[in-house]
């Protein structure tokens, strides 16, 4: 009985994770090849990128969902200008100042205007994807120049093990230092808990919200780069990709309520190896993506009804209007 008492959300999914693993690494052959591996830990260590900026956003009890938007449009615009012969410094510089100035106008609109973040996020990705793609690049698909950093960053490796990981938990552990042990990092989640109590409390919860939707920006940038990097380019096409609902999947999934003002970055390693490995598993199985998408839309609906049921939300939160 102590054993099932001590049982929540994080445990089951990291219990299911392991048994996921262990019969997809005896029944499916390559699953459990040394090549194959470094794909799983590479595809989960962008995934994870993404969602630790997701995370930080819904534990304050908000959403945003321009990340793909800001991943795939931002590098892209980055990458163009460098094969336009703009001098990388500067490109860098400009392609940094949009990703800062769209998630300043997220958490802006969403702090000090008070407009629901769904709709702010959903009105800005559909805004950067058409403005970059009309505007400043020529096709989807923009090259990486040839010899440049990214090149080299998509190439290189540690002990056999891609530079992404490595950058994935320097991440994860600076998120946790920021969410745990820093004075910002608690008002998220005083603010996710409670952000009326937080605000007659001193605590400021606007500019809170707008540096959370910044570093969400700056996360998906990132992201973005690594991508670009693995593949030599990066496509425009995935902001229409199930992409987005892989991030809020691993967040939810590894036990972030919806709610706000629970969860931390274990939760999203927990979730990021589930999804990972089980995305593997179906490609390797050769399933449709049709029915993979079908599949992952199942748990996604399965974790948001457990997520309301463990934790229910309240009449002060659903005042908010923020998910």
């Amino acid at each position: 009985m102590a054993f099932l008492r001590n049982l929540n959300q994080e445990r089951i999914v990291f219990a299911i994770t392991i048994a996921i693993f262990a019969l997809a690494s005896l029944m499916l052959p390559g699953f459990f090849s040394a090549e194959n591996l470094v794909a799983i830990v590479r595809s989960i260590s962008v995934l994870g990128i993404l969602a630790l900026g997701m995370s930080i956003i819904i534990i304050g009890r908000g959403i945003d969902l321009s990340m793909v938007a800001i991943m795939a449009m931002t590098v892209a615009w980055y990458l163009q200008m460098l094969n336009d012969g703009t001098p990388d410094g500067f490109a860098l510089l400009l392609a940094l100042s949009g990703v800062i100035a769209i998630g300043l106008i997220n958490g802006f609109l969403v702090a000090y205007a008070d407009v629901p973040a769904i709709f702010v996020t959903l009105a800005t990705a559909s805004f950067v994807f058409g403005f970059v793609r009309s505007q400043l690049i020529d096709t989807d698909a923009v090259p990486v120049p040839d010899g440049h950093w990214i090149e080299f960053i998509g190439s290189l490796r540690f002990a056999d093990v891609p530079i992404e990981v490595f950058i994935f938990a320097a991440l994860a552990f600076a998120a946790f230092i920021f969410l745990r042990f820093s004075k910002w990092g608690r008002y998220v989640y005083y603010a996710g808990d409670n952000p009326e109590a937080a605000r007659n409390a001193g605590m400021p919860v606007r500019p809170m919200m707008v540096l959370r939707y910044v570093l969400s920006a700056i996360s998906a940038f990132t992201a973005g780069i690594l991508t670009a990097g693995s593949l030599q380019s990066i496509n425009t096409r995935v902001v229409n990709s199930t992409l987005l609902y892989d991030i809020v999947l691993i967040a939810v999934i590894g036990g972030i309520g919806l709610s706000g003002g629970k969860g931390g970055v274990r939760n999203v390693l927990v979730g990021a190896a589930l999804i990972g490995i089980m995305l593997n598993a179906m490609t390797i199985l050769d399933i449709p993506l049709l029915y993979q998408n079908l599949i992952k839309s199942a748990i996604l609906l399965a974790a948001i009804i457990i997520d309301g049921l463990l934790n229910p939300r309240d009449e002060q939160t659903a005042q908010q209007g923020d998910i």
